[in-house]
């Protein structure tokens, strides 16, 4: 029986949010690069023992499977820390966890036999693999929270059509809205408080960046997102309850801001090394980006804890620019 998550005494619920820490397996590395898996992992160990995180996400890109011999053994790599401390974990698929010879389903049925883990099957007739909803239970061991994990996908497969990269599709979106009315009617008619996961940022991402004041960096020229808008985050909108979206994909980009009521949140890179558009840098320190809920209210606290060790409550403020065509 999968473990129910609780919020604590206090009334609090800490997440921790690894992104995109690709890891593969130890046949696998480069002799340049031999330690960035042993680096990210005591990384996110430290953040782990720091955090005390009463739930573990990995925001996508788990692995780097069209660089690793056996993709699901790079898997049991990247998870083996969370597992071994106990703490309840889930993880969202990524662009990269299925360039390789495993398809994301094998990789979401691989994480449904850990004990620690807390996702769910995926629904039937549901695009994707790693759709799957949460509960946070309250004192009262009633639903107090809600945390959605959806699968964002890798790559369009339109052909000419539509380039780039793939995006949360209407049955996803329908599932999502159709899970979100059953916990508000059970919450007599108010809107649960809820965040939600996935890899690949929404083209709203972008919005947000050129067009209203943030928070944090944007070191890549842009947010990766789809070229097509599915409708996601006015569905969001629509059903009021979800507070924050927690997105990695773009090693570069850190911030987070406000639109319409929903905190659009990036992570912060866990690899050792990370890129912006595929060349090495050290603009932005690797790390965790950490959530705070606490029950009863519809806000979230987040900050960000890096390599060092040290903590960034307080990003950088950016004005709005307009699009840089």
């Amino acid at each position: 029986m999968k473990k129910q998550l609780k919020f604590r005494e206090d009334g609090s619920f800490v997440i921790v949010q690894f992104s995109d820490v690709e890891f593969l397996d130890e046949f696998d590395y480069d002799p340049e690069t031999p330690l960035y898996d042993a680096e990210t992992r005591v990384l996110m160990e430290r953040v782990m023992d720091t955090e005390k995180p009463d739930l573990v996400v990995f925001a996508g890109d788990v692995v780097a499977s069209n660089r690793a011999r056996d993709p699901l053994e790079s898997f049991r790599r990247a998870v083996e820390a969370v597992e071994a401390r106990g703490i309840p974990w889930a993880a969202v698929f990524g662009n990269h966890d299925s360039e390789g010879v495993v398809p994301r389903k094998q990789m979401h049925e691989l994480q449904l036999q850990y004990v620690h883990n807390v996702a769910e099957e995926d629904p039937e007739g549901v695009d994707g693999a790693g759709n799957f909803v949460v509960h946070v239970r309250g004192e009262d061991d009633h639903t107090a929270a809600a945390l959605y994990f959806l699968d964002s996908g890798d790559y369009a497969q339109q052909g000419h059509r539509v380039g780039g990269y793939d995006w949360i599709r209407r049955s996803q979106i329908d599932w999502y809205t159709s899970r979100s009315r059953e916990l508000t009617a059970q919450n007599g008619g108010e809107p649960l408080p809820a965040l939600a996961f996935f890899h690949i940022p929404l083209p709203e991402y972008n919005d947000l960046w050129d067009f209203h004041t943030c928070y944090g960096h944007r070191f890549d020229n842009w947010c990766s997102a789809p070229n097509i808008n599915s409708g996601m985050f006015s569905a969001m909108v629509d059903m009021g309850d979800v507070m924050g979206t927690f997105v990695g994909h773009d090693h570069g980009n850190d911030f987070w801001g406000e639109l319409h009521g929903i905190r659009l949140c990036y992570g912060r890179s866990t690899r050792y090394v990370s890129f912006v558009d595929g060349e090495r840098h050290d603009l932005v320190p690797t790390g965790a980006r950490v959530i705070r809920l606490k029950q009863g209210e519809k806000q979230f606290e987040t900050w960000i804890r890096q390599t060092d060790g040290s903590v960034v409550h307080e990003q950088p403020e950016h004005k709005p620019e307009g699009r840089k065509v």
